[in-house]
C-alpha cells in the first residue's frame, strides 16, 4: 500500500526561451543521455518517491513532453500543469495542485544538480521552522553597484546567491501567490515575504547552478554522465 507523502514539489519548466540556439527549450535538450528536466524530476523522485511532482509546462510543449517521456520510458508519475504568461502565474498554476498540508518546493527545471541531500535539509527545516527556506551561496567576485553614470563598489560579505528548492508550508505559500503580480517578485521568497511569511536561509550548493549557456549544459552532462 502507498505510504502518503507530506512533501510536494512544483517544477517550474513553463519556459519556451531558446537561447541555447537548440530547436527547443533548454528543459528538453538531452544532458548525459536524458532530457535535463527528467533529470530534475529524478532529484526529487529520489528523495522521496512517494511525494507529490507537479510539473508546470508550456501548453505548447505538453504534447512533445509526452513524446519524451514515451520515448524513454520515464514513468516517475508527474501531474502536468499549463504555465502561465509570468513565472508568477506559472507556480500559482502549479501551487493550486498541492494540498494545504504538504511541504512543498518549488525548483527551477534549469537545476538539475541538486542533489538530494539539499532537498532533504530544505523541506527538513522549512517543517521545524514553519517558515520559508531558501539555499544560498556567497558571491566570490567583485561587484560594483551602479548609480547613474557614477559606480562603487559593493562589499560581497553582504550579498548572498540565491538558489532553488525553495520549500514553504503549502497553505502559506499558496497564500501568498493570491496576492497581484508585481515586477518586483523575482522568486518565490519574494512573494511570501510581500505576505509576511519569515524567509531562513540556509546553505545551498556551489554545484547547484541554473543551466543558462552552453558551457552550463556541458558540465552538468560531465557532471551527471556514469562512469
Amino acid at each position: 500500500m502507498k505510504t502518503p507523502s507530506q512533501h510536494a514539489v512544483v517544477i517550474v519548466a513553463g519556459g519556451k526561451g531558446l537561447r541555447l540556439g537548440a530547436g527547443v527549450p533548454k528543459q528538453y535538450l538531452p544532458m548525459a543521455g536524458k532530457p535535463m528536466l527528467m533529470r530534475t524530476i529524478e532529484k526529487f523522485y529520489g528523495f522521496d518517491n512517494y511525494m507529490q511532482i507537479v510539473v508546470v509546462l508550456h501548453p505548447h510543449y505538453i504534447d512533445y513532453w509526452k513524446e519524451l517521456c514515451a520515448e524513454y520510458n520515464f514513468k516517475i508519475p508527474c501531474e502536468l500543469v499549463e504555465g502561465g504568461d509570468t513565472r508568477f502565474q506559472s507556480v500559482k498554476n502549479g501551487l493550486a495542485r498541492v494540498l494545504d498540508h504538504k511541504i512543498v518546493a518549488i525548483h527551477d527545471a534549469a537545476r538539475p544538480l541538486v542533489t538530494e541531500k539539499l532537498i532533504a535539509q530544505c523541506y527538513h527545516h522549512a517543517k521545524k521552522n514553519e517558515c520559508g527556506i531558501i539555499p544560498v551561496i556567497d558571491e566570490k567576485n567583485s561587484l560594483r553597484l551602479l548609480d547613474g553614470s557614477t559606480h562603487k563598489p559593493l562589499d560581497r560579505e553582504n550579498i548572498k546567491i540565491v538558489q532553488t528548492p525553495q520549500v514553504f508550508p503549502a497553505m502559506l505559500i499558496k497564500k501568498a501567490y493570491q496576492t497581484d503580480y508585481n515586477s518586483m517578485f523575482t522568486d518565490d521568497a519574494t512573494v511570501a515575504e510581500k505576505n509576511g511569511l519569515f524567509i531562513r536561509l540556509i546553505e545551498g550548493e556551489e554545484s547547484n547552478i541554473k543551466i543558462t549557456t552552453s558551457i552550463d549544459m556541458e558540465f552538468a552532462s560531465f557532471v551527471l554522465k556514469p562512469y
